[in-house]
């Protein structure tokens, strides 16, 4: 961590802002579909808009074509652990379970498959945390 640069890190610029309006306009875009579409919504949010613009983002800040690349390829296997929580949330909701507890068994149950899919990637020569 000593080895961040903070400075850069924690200032910000104008285009930063844009940054930050551009994708909260998508994901609130997304949000408002969704009142006559559910399906539409989760189309568009299955789209990998935020990863495309972080990719965009990350290129215009300068970034090499290897950290490029090695964010795409990052966001595919980080992508693998989430996608059972598409499945068992629902499935918690229509049996009953309070939002907020279904949501919060999630995030644990998501966090265990991250942990599980790093630890069998590592045995593949795949470092997803060095």
């Amino acid at each position: 961590m000593s080895n961040l640069p903070w400075s850069e890190f924690l200032s910000f610029k104008l285009f930063d802002i844009v940054k930050v309006l551009l994708t909260a306009v998508i994901i609130l875009f997304v949000n408002k579909v969704q009142l006559f579409s559910d399906k539409l919504s989760a189309l568009l949010i299955a789209l990998p808009l935020t990863s495309l613009l972080a990719m965009i983002w990350m290129w215009q800040g300068g970034q090499s074509s290897s950290r490029i690349a090695g964010h795409a390829e990052g966001t595919f296997w980080f992508v693998l652990p989430t996608l059972p929580m598409f499945l068992i949330l629902p499935w918690m909701l229509r049996h009953g379970w309070s939002f907020w507890s279904a949501l919060a068994v999630n995030c644990a149950l998501t966090t265990v498959f991250f942990w599980i899919t790093v630890i069998i990637l590592r045995k593949f020569g795949i470092d997803l945390m060095p």
